[in-house]
């Protein structure tokens, strides 16, 4: 869905380890190395979309790596137009791409970045983000499927380990040409893609299907209900851009733990009711008790 890709490459990421976290997966998803005379080497990013080439561009630019975005046409049926970063290994780029994991300490590509990349929740959620605009495709609604794709199928088992600390199950297959690790219900596919930010394609997800539910009921009901769904929808939304600005603003990992547990069950079920997530809870909560929670969460973040 380009959605969910449109969303993804909005997010301007505010801190240094989330950059290196993104720009890490473009290039272990999307970059080429190429051996220059001497020596020397240069990189090159093959992205699908304008927008996703200007946030690595922006990304590498915020990191001081200078780059230069190039189309070209695929020569194929439809000779869809591509865009390439090309970036030369100079000594302050290599230092960057090291730094992230693309390079080990000599130079050499690494199939996977070590694991002190994606330490942090954040910067998890970063390198989903940029495994997304990379090598990601989303189809549905009526048969979800989720692919993000890597060179080899030790970048898909990395991308599938970073996922399941996030809570997400994905599965991992390898192909003629690359490996992808993919996942095939909509709860893993949105958490996924909450735990990357895109909340808002998240959203529109649940809402469809939920909407198309109701329909399906009574007319009478089903009216009563997409109030109640539409409202919960907008309570939801607010409690996830409030635990965003917690998280971005580095507030969330100093609130006590009842409240971080909160703010992480919104962030994996977005539109949960919160009846679930009370029962998600360790130990269960109850539904009052979650709601003030997370009312106390909007409330810090106002």
């Amino acid at each position: 869905m380009q959605g969910a890709r449109a969303e993804l490459a909005a997010i301007a990421p505010r801190s240094r380890c989330d950059r290196l976290a993104e720009v890490s997966a473009l290039f272990h998803t999307a970059g080429t190395v190429h051996l220059r005379g001497r020596g020397r080497l240069a990189f090159h990013l093959d992205l699908a979309e304008n927008a996703v080439a200007r946030r690595a561009f922006a990304l590498l630019r915020a990191l001081r790596v200078p780059s230069e975005i190039r189309t070209y046409h695929r020569p194929s049926f439809g000779r869809e137009t591509r865009f390439q970063l090309h970036v030369e290994g100079e000594e302050r780029v290599l230092e960057v791409l090291a730094e992230a994991g693309v390079l080990d300490r000599d130079g050499h590509p690494l199939e996977r970045p070590p694991g002190h990349v994606v330490a942090r929740a954040c910067c998890r959620g970063a390198y989903l983000r940029g495994a997304f605009l990379g090598g990601g495709s989303l189809t549905g609604p009526q048969s979800p499927h989720l692919e993000l794709r890597a060179p080899r199928r030790a970048g898909a088992t990395f991308i599938r380990q970073v996922a399941s600390t996030e809570g997400v199950r994905l599965r991992v297959l390898d192909r003629s040409s690359h490996a992808v690790a993919y996942a095939k219900s909509w709860e893993s596919i949105e958490i996924l893609l909450a735990a990357a930010g895109a909340v808002e394609t998240v959203l529109a997800l649940e809402e469809r299907a939920l909407v198309a539910d109701v329909r399906a009921r009574a007319n009478r009901l089903a009216n009563a209900d997409h109030a109640n769904l539409v409202r919960q929808s907008r309570s939801a939304r607010r409690q996830l851009e409030a635990v965003r600005r917690l998280q971005a603003d580095g507030r969330l990992d100093r609130l006590p733990e009842r409240l971080r547990q909160a703010a992480e069950l919104r962030l994996r079920h977005p539109l949960a009711p919160l009846r679930e997530l009370a029962a998600r809870a360790d130990p269960p909560a109850t539904k009052a008790g979650l709601q003030r929670r997370l009312a106390r969460l909007v409330e810090l973040a106002s």
